[in-house]
């Protein structure tokens, strides 16, 4: 698509602006303090241009919002028919309304083929964050059974799938991979059991675990999305680049000034959800794309944008969940003994790898608050993490230092 295509995308949302902004408005404080504090009349909201008006509200800016306004931030309606609360690292919390596929993937799971044939091993995480819950609903949605299978306990996961006959697997690409190397270890491989098809999210797909995959499981598609938000955009097996929803507006913003952009510069993605129990205003995912070009043929419904390339700001993906200076720093706070820190991410076998390496208080004992840290981190930021008691990190470094290189992962 280009620059026109992808403005009038945009203006196919005008309608939804008028209607159910000012009603959303009404029903959530949250967004009335916003559009008062932009200066921006709800009544005045007339199409998407308009929301070039409403500064973007980042993630940090959002947990801030949240712990002085909990739970919500007033952001959720008071009578919003919520059905699950969940709490990711932030903390954030989210709210699942009563309603099906509230998070909207099942337009991606019926694009890399998932039928009501299907039995799927849910592989993302059921606990405290939604992606489990998520992906749960989207597959009902498309009419598959879900063994809801999280994260862990790999033999019996791997078992589970081959007494079952599983056909499709949702989760980490990089768990996927650890799955099937430990079927094939365990002899129970192709001829034993076969999947069909896998959708994979939260984590890059690098084009060297993508050929891995395939060798295995005929159709490999990745999406995009965030806890917040829910489907962003999803491959489909005719055209490169992630397609784009047409239930949720999807920008790139320029960093500077939070404009939309509608040519093949990289900028934030920022998404509008026109929901007037939940509405979701100019969230900006903290995340770097661009626009693609071309697309399938015949032209399609909506735009792609060229996938993951890079973050705004400090905070990093690990394994699929966001890991920020800010976090580090209220757990590591809470450690005694800990003089310095940092938090080292690379890469390895295609699985993201953490350790935090530690200069301890003199006098302090290193193994036990090497301990300490480790279960601190567990506990408050739910990552497993590798503690190495070492000379004083450089502080030039950072909290966080990330030596991932997609390219060769």
């Amino acid at each position: 698509m280009n620059t026109t295509s992808r403005m009038a995308y945009a203006c196919s949302f005008d309608d939804r602006v008028r209607t159910v902004l000012p009603e959303a408005a009404r029903r959530c404080p949250g967004l009335a303090r916003r559009l008062r504090e932009a200066a921006v009349d709800p009544a005045a909201l007339t199409g998407v241009a308009d929301l070039d008006r409403v500064p973007v509200l980042s993630k940090d800016r959002l947990i801030d919002l949240q712990r002085d306004d909990p739970p919500f931030a007033g952001l959720v309606a008071p009578d919003a028919p919520v059905r699950r609360i969940f709490r990711s690292p932030g903390p954030l919390h989210e709210a699942e309304l009563d309603c099906p596929d509230p998070w909207r993937w099942a337009p991606a799971l019926r694009a890399a083929g998932f039928t009501g044939r299907d039995l799927v091993l849910n592989a993302f995480s059921y606990h405290l964050s939604p992606a489990g819950a998520m992906f749960e609903e989207a597959a009902r949605a498309v009419g598959s059974s879900v063994v809801p299978g999280g994260i862990g306990n790999l033999d019996l996961q791997v078992q589970t799938c081959v007494d079952l006959g599983v056909t499709a697997y949702i989760g980490l690409p990089s768990y996927l991979k650890t799955l099937l190397e430990r079927a094939e270890a365990a002899g129970l491989g192709p001829s034993r059991w076969q999947l069909e098809r896998a959708f994979v999210a939260a984590e890059p797909l690098p084009d060297s675990l993508r050929a891995w995959l395939t060798a295995r499981v005929p159709v490999v598609l990745q999406g995009y999305g965030t806890a917040e938000t829910g489907n962003l955009g999803y491959e489909t097996p005719d055209a490169a680049g992630l397609r784009v929803p047409d239930d949720a507006l999807v920008q790139i913003c320029d960093l500077s000034s939070g404009q939309a952009i509608y040519d093949d510069r990289e900028g934030e993605v920022v998404v509008t959800i026109f929901d007037a129990d939940a509405p979701v205003v100019r969230f900006g995912t903290g995340d770097l794309s661009a626009w693609a070009s071309g697309g399938a043929a015949p032209p399609e419904p909506t735009p792609r944008i060229r996938g993951w390339l890079g973050r705004v700001g400090d905070a990093v993906k690990v394994r699929g969940m966001f890991l920020h200076p800010r976090q580090l720093s209220a757990v590591m706070g809470g450690v005694d003994g800990v003089d310095s820190y940092r938090f080292v991410i690379d890469r390895v076998d295609h699985r993201d790898v953490l350790r935090c390496e530690l200069a301890t208080a003199a006098g302090a004992d290193r193994t036990a608050v090497a301990d300490a840290v480790r279960s601190a981190v567990r506990d408050g930021l739910r990552f497993d993490v590798d503690v190495r008691a070492v000379g004083e990190p450089t502080a030039a470094d950072g909290p966080i230092v990330d030596l991932r290189d997609w390219e060769q992962s």
